[in-house]
C-alpha cells in the first residue's frame, strides 16, 4: 500500500520499477515487447505494492480505436475554422482519425447517451460548455483520457487544459486605447457565461482601467454572447439611452462586426466618434470598416498543442497541466492608428 493509506496507482509503479508509466501498462497489458529484466523489475513494484488494475482502466488500455474525439458547443463563426484545422491536421499526422460532435442540443440535458467516449475513442478534447462536470468526473474515474479546451477541470480534479493568454492580450489591447487614444469611457461586451474566455478578458479590462486611475463603471459592461446579432443589439440599446462612451472592446471579432454595424446605423463615425476593437483576430478582420483592431489569438495552435497533450494522457506519457499559448496586439486603423 502506498502512503497516506490510498490504493497504489500505475503512477506507484512506474516510480518504484524505475520506468515509465507506459512501460508498466505495457507489461500489464503484455501486448507489447518489453525486455524481460526490465518488465521483472515492474512485476516487483507490482507484487511489493500489491498493486492491482482497475477493470476498466484494464479494459480501456487494450481497447484501442485509432479515432480522437472533438465534444464542441457548436461550429458556427469565424473562431471555430482555425481550431479544427488544427485539431485534425495533427491527429492525422499522429495516424488517428477525428469524430467531432456538437453539444448545443438536448446531449447536455441527457447524460445517458454518449455520442463520443469511452466506448468509440481513445481520448477526447472538450471545448468549453460542451460537457458537464459529472460527466467529466466519471470519465477521470475510469482513466479515460480527456483534454478540456479553454476551461478549468472540476474542483479538485486534474485534467490538462489548453488554453490562451486572454486577461493579458485584454489588458494590452484596452491599455493601447486609454494610453494612445486617450479613451477613458470604454464599453466592454462580455462573452457568454460559461465561458472563462470572458472571464479573464473582463479581468484584463479591469486591469487596465485600475492601472491608469480610471474607476470601473458597471454600466460600461454590457452582454455581448460572442456574437455579431447580440452585440449589435447591445449597442443600439446603449446608444438609445444615452450613455456616453468613446471606446468599445468588442469581446471578439465576432461582435465586432455587429457592433461597427450599429454604428454605422446610428450614423457615427470609427474611429473618429467611437474606436472599436476586438479579440482573436479572425479572417476577416482585416477586411472590415474600417479594419478592426484586435488580439491575435493563436487558435489553430491551441488544436495542435491539444492532440499534444491528449496524445502524452494516451500513450502514459507525462503532460503539461496547463498551457497558456501568448497573444499579440494587431494594430489596424479602427482604433485610430494607421496600422495595416
Amino acid at each position: 500500500m502506498s502512503s497516506n493509506n490510498r490504493p497504489p496507482t500505475i503512477a506507484d509503479v512506474a516510480q518504484r520499477a524505475g520506468v515509465s508509466i507506459a512501460t508498466v501498462s505495457r507489461v500489464l497489458n503484455d501486448k507489447t515487447y518489453v525486455a524481460a529484466f526490465t518488465a521483472g523489475h515492474v512485476r516487483d513494484a507490482i507484487a511489493e505494492l500489491d498493486y492491482r488494475p482497475r477493470a476498466a482502466a484494464r479494459t480501456l488500455a487494450s481497447r484501442k480505436t485509432n479515432t480522437i474525439g472533438l465534444l464542441l458547443p457548436e461550429i458556427s463563426g469565424a473562431f471555430f475554422q482555425p481550431l479544427l484545422r488544427g485539431v485534425e491536421a495533427s491527429a492525422g499526422d499522429a495516424g488517428y482519425d477525428l469524430q467531432i460532435h456538437t453539444t448545443r442540443n438536448p446531449y447536455l440535458h441527457n447524460n445517458f447517451r454518449r455520442p463520443l467516449g469511452e466506448h468509440n475513442t481513445d481520448g477526447l478534447l472538450v471545448f468549453t460548455d460542451s460537457l458537464d462536470a459529472k460527466e467529466l468526473i466519471r470519465l477521470h474515474s475510469i482513466g479515460f483520457p480527456v483534454v478540456l479546451l479553454h476551461q478549468s477541470p472540476p474542483q479538485f480534479i486534474q485534467m490538462p487544459v489548453v488554453t490562451i493568454e486572454n486577461q493579458s492580450g485584454a489588458q494590452k489591447i484596452v491599455d493601447h486605447l486609454i494610453e494612445i487614444h486617450n479613451r477613458r469611457r470604454i464599453v466592454f461586451l462580455l462573452g457568454q457565461d460559461s465561458h472563462e474566455d470572458s472571464l479573464w478578458r473582463e479581468k484584463g479590462y479591469r486591469v487596465a482601467l485600475k492601472s491608469h486611475a480610471i474607476r470601473f463603471d458597471p454600466s460600461l459592461v454590457a452582454p455581448g454572447g460572442f456574437n455579431r446579432d447580440q452585440a449589435k443589439e447591445t449597442i443600439l440599446q446603449i446608444l438609445l439611452d444615452g450613455l456616453e462612451f468613446d471606446a468599445i472592446f468588442t469581446g471578439d471579432d465576432d461582435a465586432a462586426t455587429g457592433v461597427l454595424e450599429a454604428l454605422h446605423h446610428a450614423g457615427m463615425r470609427v474611429p473618429q466618434d467611437i474606436a472599436v476593437v476586438g479579440f482573436d483576430d479572425a479572417p476577416f478582420s482585416r477586411y472590415l470598416t474600417p479594419p478592426l483592431t484586435t488580439i491575435r489569438a493563436p487558435t489553430e495552435e491551441v488544436g495542435r498543442t491539444a492532440i499534444s497533450q491528449l496524445l502524452k494522457l494516451i500513450h502514459g506519457e507525462k503532460y503539461d497541466p496547463i498551457t497558456l499559448l501568448p497573444t499579440e496586439l494587431v494594430i489596424r486603423s479602427s482604433c485610430g492608428c494607421q496600422g495595416e
